[in-house]
């Protein structure tokens, strides 16, 4: 006579119908699950094809078209005090200017300005810069001159270059050159990184 637990402990055998159906009766078993349903009368409907989007081209630092140029003339005050110190946008931390002025950062790229008058210094000036920020550079060097050949023997280019820096998003800080470098003829200017 079989003991209890002998008899349930002995595993049951699966269902003859609960065997895997070869590929080819997936259809009819769908049909047979589904039953007397109709499907559903064609619409007409014609797919939209997607629209093909043209990319937009990135500005090249050849190409002439030059944004427009948005740099005020207007001297807001005289900065004269302000020359030595440099200049540094709000929220950038104090110590960039010391770092500028001991040339932490490698120079990347040069403009000078020298013999041009306002309106040819600030277009060249817009188009350099937007270059430099094309070619990720991170710190320049402008010369704007001492104005020696000037009437007057002032500085024309030096404080509006100053200003127009200053209205630029992405000069962070800039300060007078050191004296092998151009001095108070050049300044060294720290850049927002393009990208």
């Amino acid at each position: 006579m079989p003991s209890a637990t002998s008899t349930s402990l002995a595993k049951p055998k699966p269902p003859q119908a609960a065997e895997a159906a070869p590929a080819s009766d997936d259809a009819t078993l769908f049909r047979a699950a589904v039953g007397d349903v109709s499907p559903l009368p064609d619409p007409g409907r014609i797919a939209p094809t997607p629209a093909r989007v043209a990319p937009t081209p990135r500005r090249r630092a050849t190409d002439t078209s030059a944004p427009p140029d948005l740099l005020s003339d207007h001297v807001p005050h005289d900065s004269a005090a302000d020359e030595e110190l440099g200049f540094l946008r709000p929220g950038v931390a104090p110590q960039t200017l010391r770092r500028l002025r001991r040339g932490h950062w490698p120079i990347a790229d040069e403009a000078d300005l020298h013999g041009m008058n306002r309106d040819a210094a600030r277009s060249y000036l817009v188009t350099f810069l937007n270059h430099c920020h094309d070619q990720n550079a991170k710190c320049v060097r402008i010369i704007h001159g001492k104005g020696l050949s000037s009437k007057n023997n002032e500085p024309v280019l030096k404080q509006l270059v100053r200003n127009w820096l200053m209205q630029r998003p992405d000069v962070l800080a800039f300060v007078p050159a050191p004296a092998a470098e151009g001095g108070s003829g050049a300044v060294i200017v720290l850049l927002k990184r393009g990208k």
